[in-house]
């Protein structure tokens, strides 16, 4: 299904009866990758999912959103649901809305799980600072080497090279909206949640690393931590039966 928000054509399902759960997938991901989280509510709560802009099936931002932003388009679809309350489970930059949209708007969020959630941002490493400071050192080489090349041919080039996996399957404006997000810092919020949270991580996720699922715990006052051993940022999908035991548990599914 389409609903129109903000000038954008935005993808999504909803399925069964009973509380609402909204859940939101993860940057470069879609509906299809949550489907397994959906499939667990279908049958017991009334459970959307959506596309979010410059995914799946929706159309990208017409500027440079940042996280709020996005949070912004998902009240609006919320209220154009004609949904008063709800609770929400997001994966990765999901989880990242999620904890924007439990902070600003805690009377309409009854209960939140955050899955490998991204928000916070990472500690700075040598090897970090030694990694920023070659990939710039090689950019200014590159414009060298391929002087007869244009700037933005030689550039789309480099980036398709030797930026990060993220960063080179995005395009466009996405590439640009990838940037500003990675950058926004979501730790003074985290004290504003009053909803229920259950923060779910696998041991081995390089993507938002488990020290940051600990700080969560730490600032998010009614909040418990459940860590999947040997499971990576796709926690959901890496321990699944276990995965689902402890939503069901959540949300108190038999």
């Amino acid at each position: 299904m389409k609903i129109l928000i903000d000038g954008m054509d935005l993808n999504y399902i909803t399925e069964g009866t009973g509380e609402n759960i909204l859940i939101l997938h993860g940057w470069g991901a879609n509906i299809d990758t949550i489907m397994p989280i959906f499939n667990i509510f279908k049958n017991t709560h009334r459970v959307y999912a959506i596309d979010l802009p410059g995914f799946g099936g929706s159309s990208e931002p017409n500027e440079v959103f940042g996280s709020f932003n996005y949070a912004d388009i998902i009240k609006e679809f919320i209220e154009k649901m004609g949904i008063e309350k709800l609770s929400l489970v997001g994966h990765s930059f999901g989880g990242k809305i999620s904890i924007i949209l439990s902070s600003k708007f805690p009377d309409m969020i009854e209960k939140v799980v955050l899955i490998d959630s991204s928000g916070l941002i990472p500690k700075r490493t040598f090897k970090y600072h030694f990694k920023v400071k070659s990939f710039k050192l090689l950019k200014k080489i590159y414009k060298l080497v391929f002087f007869w090349e244009s700037d933005d041919t030689k550039m789309e080039k480099f980036y398709k090279k030797f930026g990060s996996d993220d960063y080179q399957s995005a395009t466009g404006i996405m590439r640009k909206i990838l940037v500003k997000v990675v950058n926004e810092n979501l730790n003074p919020i985290l004290k504003d949640i009053k909803a229920p949270t259950l923060i779910i991580w696998g041991s081995n996720d390089d993507a938002t690393p488990l020290y940051q699922a600990k700080i969560m715990e730490n600032d998010i006052k009614d909040s418990g931590l459940v860590v999947f051993e040997g499971a990576g940022h796709y926690s959901y999908l890496d321990d699944y039966n276990r995965f689902k035991v402890v939503l069901k548990s959540f949300f108190n599914i038999q």
